[in-house]
């Protein structure tokens, strides 16, 4: 009898990639995403904040009223831009909610990248900031749309700017705490 015979079905071998990195197990993944998407949450209200003073201080020196109450007014493109600014102050007190999506669209997007050797800073900076744009654009772009079609379109692009902000600066964060490079670089000599 052979030997292949007696020692069971033979696994196909797994086709090496240049470059790619060999599965293993990275350090802080996961403290870095919960810093990261608790830091997303600070930041957009934070810029909701100062987007929504700004936007109260341009509207009083230059003599325009921005209605305050959007979703009423059926108000047009300015008042959506202040309305979304305004929807985004409120990401702090909603954050049993925000802090868990945050943490899900960045567990699936810069969470993987170091697994996939991916080590320098822009991806991680970009994907924050995509996520950030979505999650942040669409719910006060969602909100928007209530008042009327001009005020939507105000509401998703003020959003999508603050959520694109925080965002980047999570994609920051994360790459700080986690450092991919340094950990694919780190080689294990245990022998025991």
């Amino acid at each position: 009898m052979s030997e292949e015979a007696d020692s069971g079905p033979v696994e196909p071998a797994l086709p090496s990639y240049a470059g790619a990195v060999q599965r293993r197990q990275f350090k802080r993944i996961k403290m870095g995403l919960l810093m990261a998407s608790m830091a997303a949450c600070l930041g957009v209200t934070l810029l909701g904040a100062v987007c929504s003073g700004v936007a109260a201080l341009v509207d009083g020196l230059l003599g325009m009223s921005a209605n305050s109450s959007f979703l009423r007014s059926g108000g047009g493109f300015m008042n959506g831009l202040y309305g979304g600014a305004q929807l985004a102050t409120y990401n702090f007190f909603l954050f049993f909610i925000t802090v868990p999506a945050a943490w899900l669209a960045l567990g699936l997007s810069i969470g993987r990248l170091p697994y996939r050797g991916i080590v320098r800073r822009p991806p991680y900076v970009r994907w924050g900031s995509i996520w950030g744009a979505i999650l942040v654009g669409t719910t006060t772009g969602g909100f928007g749309f209530l008042g009327g079609f001009l005020s939507g379109l105000g509401a998703l692009l003020s959003g999508g700017m603050i959520g694109a902000l925080a965002g980047a600066g999570c994609g920051l964060l994360f790459h700080a705490i986690v450092k991919p490079a340094n950990q694919i670089a780190d080689v294990d000599v245990n022998v025991f």
